[in-house]
């Protein structure tokens, strides 16, 4: 194996319509994260779920894609990033279309297990192709832009897509529409994008890929099981302990390798270490809100589920407006300071739609609140994308979009695990709905905040990285 520089990665009049590539398949990948939360109802009655099991049909995609990305992520680099990313995708649609087609249960469930794995192999080998296709550090905070920009448009459309083709047409067609995405995905990117990969002396730390793998795995399945147990019952306490017990073994064989999974010099940076941290926290936090403003919506102002799919197409505006004028706000400020306000103002918006009530109009209460967090996150996520991926090379592009993508991943899991038990717990039915919605979304501000102080506590020497 050899290794390839940035500038051999693709010739830059392809660079354009590589990304364009990249960013649809993104957009699907995290459009599946949610796609599903409108449709549950009507999944329900056609196959006839149970409680427990219709859980899975959206805990299955997280288990997958939260733990197996750490893994994923290092087999790019080490086998081609480009080589994993179509395996991924060609994996992604062929379970997109057994989904579709499910008649039972588990094979739905199977199919979104399937799917999860699919994306933990594509998002991260994607990711690191955008940073090798855009070494410099204007150009790659302009496409990091991009990418963000269009991840957040992912999880919004999500819920707009899943609303509308179950009102209109049926569910199973939210999951047949990943198939033309994935098919131009694996036909056009061969075409403008050679293969990348790590040196040939790099080898795959195989103890620690099983360690880390099952880490991940054991923390990503204690942490969504919160949503239905209590934090002491067994089927929490027992994977959150194996997790630790496993990340505490991961630890001492890193310590020990010889070329280790997660290199020590790879967590040294400071600036990538403290965006990694902010962005568990604003993950925790939008993956939170989403669902419960979305649960919101249409039990408490009693939206239809197109209409409120429809309420939310605003907060794609929103979004694009940050994500035009993230770039900008970095060069002018700094990393530092642009990344604190911008999740600030991404807080502030939460504020706004923690007051929304059922006798709110839409335009008077829910508007404003989503526009305001619609911009925060377009203006914080390309930013932290940047922040996150500082310093990462040939060598390990892949590993980075990895740990950057398990922390937005296991982020998600501990806002929904947590925030969602919080509102349950705090309200039930009417005013105590609107009440318990309130404190979980009060408690997401709290989060972003935290995640603004810490990126405000990085030293000036670090502003502009």
């Amino acid at each position: 194996m050899s290794r390839s520089t940035p500038a051999a990665v693709s010739p830059v009049g392809r660079r354009g319509p590589a990304l364009v590539v990249l960013c649809l398949v993104q957009f699907m990948l995290v459009l599946d994260d949610n796609v599903v939360n409108v449709a549950l109802p009507s999944v329900r009655d056609q196959l006839g779920f149970g409680a427990a099991g219709l859980a899975w049909v959206v805990n299955a995609y997280f288990l997958a894609f939260g733990g197996l990305l750490l893994l994923s992520g290092r087999l790019a680099d080490l086998l081609g990033r480009r080589r994993v990313f179509l395996a991924g995708v060609a994996l992604f649609g062929t379970a997109s279309l057994l989904c579709g087609l499910a008649q039972e249960p588990w094979q739905l469930v199977t199919g979104r297990f399937v799917q999860g794995a699919g994306a933990a192999m594509a998002s991260p080998a994607a990711l690191a192709l955008i940073s090798l296709l855009f070494p410099a550090a204007g150009e790659r905070a302009r496409a990091f832009g991009v990418w963000g920009g269009i991840a957040a448009l992912g999880g919004t459309a999500g819920l707009v897509i899943s609303g509308a083709l179950t009102g209109l047409a049926s569910w199973r067609w939210i999951f047949l529409v990943n198939l033309p995405v994935a098919l131009v995905a694996v036909l056009l990117l061969p075409r403008l994008v050679p293969e990348s990969r790590a040196a040939g002396g790099a080898r795959l730390d195989v103890p620690g890929a099983v360690l880390g793998t099952a880490a991940l795995v054991c923390l990503t399945y204690g942490l969504l099981q919160t949503g239905d147990q209590g934090p002491t019952d067994l089927a929490v306490a027992g994977p959150l302990t194996l997790a630790v017990l496993l990340a505490c073994a991961f630890v001492a064989v890193e310590v020990r390798a010889a070329e280790p999974l997660l290199p020590r010099s790879f967590l040294a940076c400071r600036v990538r270490a403290v965006a990694n941290g902010a962005t568990l926290l604003f993950s925790a936090a939008m993956y939170a809100m989403a669902f419960l403003l979305m649960v919101q919506l249409q039990t408490v102002l009693e939206y239809r589920p197109l209409a409120a799919g429809l309420a939310l197409l605003p907060y794609g505006a929103g979004i694009l407006a940050g994500m035009w004028l993230s770039a900008r706000a970095v060069a002018r400020f700094g990393t530092r300071t642009a990344l604190a306000g911008a999740i600030l103002l991404t807080a502030a918006g939460l504020l706004l739609l923690s007051g929304v009530a059922a006798d709110d109009g839409y335009v008077s209460g829910v508007l404003p609140g989503l526009l305001v967090t619609s911009l925060g996150c377009g203006l914080s996520l390309p930013a932290l994308t940047v922040a996150a991926l500082t310093g990462t090379t040939d060598e390990d592009a892949g590993l980075g979009s990895a740990v950057l993508s398990s922390v937005q991943q296991i982020g998600g899991a501990v806002g929904v695990a947590v925030l969602v038990a919080l509102a349950a717990r705090h309200g039930d039915g009417g005013h105590a709905a609107t009440r318990g919605f309130s404190l979980a979304l009060l408690a997401g501000a709290a989060l972003l905040v935290c995640g603004a102080a810490l990126m405000a506590a990085l030293p000036r020497a670090d502003r502009r990285r």
